[in-house]
């Protein structure tokens, strides 16, 4: 199988559609929690001008956004792809002579990473025009993103995405908990928020799976960060090295296990530093405890730093 290099262009916004299929329904959407497709076109499409290359990526960008699954950085996996095959390509006997070509473009919807083909649908292009890129140009308009057989093409390759999801779950969990054990958590939850949720089935036993990883993450943090907060202050003791120490405690979860041992710190630290200089250290550490609804934003917010964390090269294998 070819492997193509491809750089991931910005991530499009866009909003959601409803979807029937069992137990799956489509609620509101956010960069991690949607199925997104991201669209490539690969170096060797044959006799593709380069600027008929960007307007065919800009086009499957298009299609995708229609049917709310727009390219997300976050989420390479999925890609939509296209191949193009010259039919026919004439010079009209018109004055002046104009160039005319009919096209066959192939849509791909797959599993970039694993080159997995889900879905495809052709779409046949006539185009007429002064040169080759804008006879090109003129047959792309034929892929009407509002065209009922790429409609059809799109709803099926989106189902067939909640089917890879609903029947890889187990594995994708038992991945985040292999992470987990490494403690790789940021990933590990990367992993999970990764599920869309309409893949509902799925997608709740991430969210069962995500609570209790989340905890272990900021349990192990937790210790990481009042020894480092601990060493910082012994290294001073004074109101330099206490304000130091405030920053890493500052980070601490009050749900973590050891938040205890930050606030006595923090008493001990505030003692000392009134013997010093007779003032009063003002730090007070955060107790209270996250709604359930910013529980979920915050982890969404690692998933998300982790993602925009890695590099945005992509190796992409070709669906055909």
């Amino acid at each position: 199988m070819k492997t193509i290099k491809f750089i991931l262009t910005a991530a499009i916004f866009l909003g959601g559609i409803t979807l029937a299929n069992g137990q799956n329904t489509i609620g509101k959407m956010d960069d991690l929690g949607r199925i997104a497709l991201n669209p490539w076109v690969p170096e060797q499409v044959e006799y593709m001008p380069e600027a008929s290359s960007v307007n065919l990526l800009n086009k499957l960008g298009q299609i995708a956004t229609r049917y709310g699954m727009g390219s997300s950085e976050l989420n390479p996996r999925f890609i939509i792809s296209a191949n193009v095959v010259v039919q026919s390509k004439d010079i009209t006997s018109t004055a002046p002579p104009m160039h005319a070509m009919t096209l066959t473009f192939t849509l791909y919807i797959g599993d970039g990473i694993e080159g997995k083909l889900f879905n495809s649908t052709s779409v046949t292009g006539k185009g007429v025009g002064a040169n080759e890129t804008k006879a090109y140009t003129a047959a792309l308009k034929s892929l009407d993103p509002g065209n009922k057989e790429i409609q059809r093409f799109m709803e099926e390759g989106k189902r067939k995405i909640i089917a890879y999801y609903n029947s890889r779950c187990d594995f994708i969990i038992k991945e985040a908990q292999m992470l987990e054990s490494q403690h790789q958590f940021d990933q590990a939850i990367y992993t999970l928020m990764c599920i869309p949720d309409v893949c509902l089935d799925c997608y709740n036993k991430a969210m069962d799976a995500v609570a209790p990883l989340y905890k272990n993450k900021i349990d192990w943090e937790c210790k990481a960060k009042v020894n480092a907060a601990r060493n910082v202050w012994s290294a001073g003791l004074n109101r330099r090295a206490a304000d130091d120490a405030a920053v890493i405690l500052a980070s601490i979860d009050p749900e973590a296990a050891c938040f205890n041992e930050a606030v006595k710190l923090t008493g001990e630290i505030g003692k000392r530093i009134k013997e010093i200089d007779g003032r009063e250290w003002d730090f007070i550490l955060k107790t209270q405890i996250d709604l359930e609804r910013e529980r979920i934003k915050a982890w969404r917010d690692v998933g998300v730093a982790w993602g925009t964390n890695q590099p945005k090269n992509i190796i992409y294998k070709s669906l055909w």
